[in-house]
């Protein structure tokens, strides 16, 4: 006998999911993942204003055609976990009539660290800025985090929504600040599940150390820039399986997370300096660009369309100099495993 909980169970599963995390409630919700693995997100390309001529065929202007910079993204991840409840060590109907329960458990215990985690990896390692900083004190974690809102605020990012996740060691910094210390207390209400306080207008998110990338202090996250798409593939119950003498559930989520390319700006993280990969260098001889970066080993990839390089479905693997046509430039960016991404460079 099975029983099927993914089809009785499926919205409160991702239920428990959302309540259970320390990001899935601070992420966009205007893509729908349901039924599909890939969503493609279009974002048309405005023009610049001129100016307006009050004589001629084109007095608006010459009309050109709206582009759109198109994202690709495609859920990764799919992990599943099996589960044996023997005969000999529990009561056969335990499983099956505290499926919820069981789920529930397998959701708080291991899901969510794991699925929160990738998320907040995944966002560091996107973000529109990776800043590379010496590693914050007491004295200057607050201009830190002013720097961090100053560059989303130039970037025209609302000021609404903004997430601050910190590590415990770095909360404990903002709480020893002169700029915090006689005021009221920084945490005394929780707003919402792991804000323990705002800086900035920035709610401030306390997660466990483990949740953050080795070398990154903080990162900061305007809901609307990034997104977490997850669902659950299966969940069963199987009564007497062929080889086993008990119940066994049996459980499959898909999950994954991404920046917004067109938002990217809204994404900040502050990261150790010999972390970051070098801001690649562009060369151009007439119409050729030839790239090179300084960080050894490091990869190249560019765009010659305008679009930016780290989020395009048009971005290509640099390996030699690149023509670029006449009225367009290449952006270019570096990477290596186990550093951050470059910053763009653009020729």
């Amino acid at each position: 006998m099975a029983i099927n909980l993914a089809a009785k169970y499926s919205d409160k599963i991702a239920g428990m999911y959302t309540v259970g995390s320390l990001v899935a409630d601070k992420t966009s919700k205007e893509w729908d993942f349901s039924g599909v693995k890939t969503v493609k997100i279009y974002t048309p390309q405005t023009v610049e204003p001129v100016d307006y001529t009050r004589d001629g065929v084109n007095r608006f202007g010459t009309p050109v055609e709206m582009a759109d910079t198109v994202q690709e993204l495609t859920m990764t991840q799919d992990k599943s976990y099996s589960i044996i409840i023997d005969k000999g060590n529990n009561n056969e109907q335990m499983l099956v009539k505290n499926a919820g329960k069981m789920l529930k458990l397998q959701t708080n215990e291991k899901v969510v660290p794991m699925v929160d985690k990738y998320a907040l990896s995944r966002y560091c390692a996107l973000a529109g800025t990776v800043a590379g900083v010496t590693k914050p004190t007491k004295t200057t974690i607050i201009a830190d985090i002013g720097e961090a809102c100053k560059v989303l605020d130039d970037a025209c990012v609302p000021q609404e929504n903004r997430y601050l996740y910190v590590t415990g060691e770095m909360y404990s910094l903002i709480r020893q600040s002169t700029e915090f210390l006689g005021l009221e207390s920084l945490g005394t209400q929780a707003l919402a599940k792991g804000i323990v306080g705002d800086v900035f207008g920035a709610k401030i998110v306390k997660v466990p150390a483990s949740y953050l990338p080795e070398g990154v202090y903080f990162l900061l996250a305007h809901k609307d820039a990034v997104i977490l798409p997850y669902k659950i593939r299966d969940a069963k119950v199987h009564q007497d399986p062929p080889g086993i003498s008990g119940a066994l559930l049996e459980g499959r989520n898909n999950y994954d997370a991404f920046v917004i390319g067109a938002r990217c700006m809204g994404v900040y993280a502050a990261v150790a300096q010999d972390k970051v990969v070098a801001t690649p260098s562009v060369s151009m001889s007439s119409n050729t660009a030839t790239v090179t970066c300084t960080t050894s080993d490091a990869e190249i990839f560019y765009t010659i369309d305008g679009t930016d390089p780290r989020y395009s479905e048009n971005t290509e693997k640099y390996a030699s100099a690149v023509t670029v046509p006449e009225g367009q430039k290449i952006r270019v960016y570096a990477v290596k495993d186990g550093m951050f991404t470059s910053a763009v460079a653009e020729g």
